[in-house]
């Protein structure tokens, strides 16, 4: 039998004549990152790691960790040498750094010029409207009357008041009712974003991965649950979302993407309004949590397509692997000592799906997720529900 000889490496793959596995360097060394280098290990990909303690989730489970701060300049660029690309498990690395990255010859994805734009609001409020995406009305704001002023130009109160740089999980985001509740959020001495309340029925997620040359994958849209400004639940995909708005935020969210140019996975966070459009609330250009479904609901999932896009390989097939999937967050609560959960968790439902970040149980700290999947969502959903209660000490039976 002949033996072949593989003589070239294709154009696409993007390291010509390379003899070794490409590494990746991931800066920040939180779950998102521990669940990227999970999926970057049966394709044999290397990932070195830039974390603020040796007890990070991420660091854990990582081979090659470096301690550091990511908001140092010459820490960043010693962590560089010897990675094939840079990405991120969070927004926070000054985009100068990231430009000083790009000048040595290292390849950062996303890129500083996508990256603002999940960094600063304002900076994304502003770039949205230029390329005409929908979004609520909206405008940064001096001080406290300065808002009641915007309040005025909306229809009144409520309005919602956000810090332009570094909110998450409800985090610098306040509903402000009246003049006296706009103070607290210029305490700080940052922009403020003021943004109309928005009449919406549900939260929406868009979801895509992009690669360098172009290439653009779109996964279900979901609808995200909240609680106390958490995501608690996502159920993939939306229930009762008609295929023409699906459609509509697959396209906004590719669109996004590639007006942005962005490189990696792209969550676009959306409201459905009560008369039946979306809008844009949020951006992240990282792994997000509304995407924590595809890990065991999609045939390729957004951390392998992640790990894929930021070495510009062929992306992976984002259908679903079943008509339903629930993903629950798990959170710490009164109840320490999860392990001992899993032994009900795991006989009531085999198919179940745990995935645990190797974090100190703390109340209302994300410290896993669970999904399952199945025929009928609203067994699925219960499922989700009860494992993640019982997980966290609020069902015991």
């Amino acid at each position: 039998m002949p033996r072949h000889r593989r003589t070239s490496v294709p154009r696409w793959c993007g390291y010509p004549k390379r003899v070794t596995f490409p590494v990746v360097g991931m800066v920040g060394g939180g779950q998102l990152a521990r669940m990227t280098h999970e999926a970057g290990i049966p394709l044999g990909i290397k990932f070195k790691l830039l974390s603020d303690t040796p007890q990070d989730s991420a660091a854990q489970v990582v081979s090659e960790v470096v301690i550091g701060d990511y908001r140092d300049l010459d820490t960043l660029r010693d962590f560089a040498r010897g990675c094939d690309v840079i990405t991120f498990d969070h927004e926070h690395v000054p985009t100068e750094h990231l430009r000083a990255l790009e000048a040595d010859g290292i390849p950062v994805r996303p890129g500083p010029d996508a990256l603002v734009h999940a960094q600063d609001k304002g900076v994304m409020r502003a770039r949205l409207d230029a390329i005409g995406a929908p979004s609520p009305r909206h405008r940064i704001v001096a001080d406290a009357a300065d808002a009641e002023a915007f309040a005025s130009e909306v229809g009144g109160f409520p309005i919602i008041l956000k810090t332009v740089r570094g909110g998450y999980d409800g985090k610098g985001v306040w509903f402000v009712r009246s003049p006296e509740d706009a103070r607290d959020p210029f305490l700080a001495g940052v922009p403020v974003l003021a943004e109309e309340k928005v009449d919406f029925t549900r939260e929406l997620a868009a979801n895509i991965v992009r690669s360098p040359h172009g290439q653009a994958v779109a996964y279900p849209v979901v609808e995200s649950r909240q609680v106390d400004g958490v995501c608690d639940t996502v159920i993939a995909p939306a229930p009762d979302l008609s295929e023409e708005l699906s459609g509509q935020a697959q396209e906004l969210a590719l669109r996004i993407a590639r007006e942005l140019g962005v490189v990696g996975h792209l969550a676009v966070e959306l409201f459905e309004t009560a008369d039946g459009r979306i809008l844009v609330n949020e951006l992240a250009m990282r792994p997000h949590n509304s995407g924590h479904w595809t890990q065991d609901g999609a045939i390729t999932s957004q951390f392998a397509n992640h790990v894929r896009a930021v070495l510009d390989l062929p992306l992976g097939d984002p259908r679903p692997r079943a008509p339903w999937t629930v993903m629950c967050n798990v959170l710490g609560g009164d109840y320490p000592d999860m392990y001992s959960a899993y032994l009900h968790c795991m006989a009531r439902d085999p198919q179940l799906k745990i995935h645990m970040y190797g974090k100190d149980v703390k109340p209302g700290r994300k410290v896993g997720h669970v999904n399952t999947y199945g025929d009928d969502l609203d067994e699925v959903l219960e499922r989700a529900r009860h494992a993640a209660g019982y997980l966290r000490g609020t069902i015991t039976e």
